[in-house]
């Protein structure tokens, strides 16, 4: 939210970017590595946002990673919204920085305003902010570590690391980093799925109930 603010240019717009938000005038925000896009629709007028958020080199999510694999819990907070300010402060002393500023937030819209970002940009950042609270996911999603390939790489870490013990399958069961892990795993695979049955019309979904 700071960042959005760091980036206007006056606090008449940040006003007016709130309203616009807060009427539903901002349509789906669509999140890809590095940027997203949003239409604003007040009335009869269509505008299409399109924003810009740089992204983590390899050494920088490679950096990521392991931060969240450092402390137990971390991947079950992400995966259940949470963002732990922990993980934030760690990452920061990796040397990544996690949390945008407001001069690394590119914007342009198809309005004829001469400001950018635009109150409608800004509407989106507004927009993109809600969303981020929600699922932190998101926010490492734009930073261009997705959801599924930081679950795919946290799992290829796990195998990676050698048993500390006698007894791996012991030691396997009574880490709580392990535990939590699959279990954010597999509860990530069932919401997919159940997403997707969700979204199929023609699927009976009487026995999920």
């Amino acid at each position: 939210m700071r960042a959005v603010e760091e980036a206007a240019y006056a606090e008449a717009d940040l006003r007016r970017a709130r309203t616009i938000a807060r009427s539903g005038d901002v349509g789906q925000v669509a999140v890809d590595r590095g940027g997203f896009v949003a239409p604003v629709v007040i009335g009869d007028d269509v505008w299409t946002v399109v924003g810009t958020v740089p992204v983590l080199d390899d050494a920088g999510v490679d950096s990521l990673v392991e931060t969240v694999a450092a402390e137990a819990g971390r991947i079950g907070a992400l995966l259940a919204g949470d963002l732990p300010h922990s993980l934030v402060e760690h990452a920061e002393e990796s040397g990544v920085e996690l949390l945008p500023y407001g001069g690394e937030l590119g914007t342009t819209c198809t309005c004829d305003a001469w400001m950018d970002p635009c109150p409608h940009a800004l509407a989106v950042l507004y927009q993109l902010t809600w969303l981020m609270e929600a699922d932190p996911c998101v926010l490492l999603h734009l930073r261009g570590l997705p959801r599924d390939e930081l679950l795919a790489r946290l799992h290829m870490r796990q195998g990676a690391v050698g048993p500390l013990v006698d007894d791996p399958q012991d030691d396997a069961q009574d880490d709580p980093q392990h535990i939590d892990l699959d279990t954010g795993y597999d509860a990530a695979v069932r919401a997919a799925r159940l997403l997707q049955l969700l979204g199929d019309p023609s699927s009976r979904l009487d026995h999920l109930f």
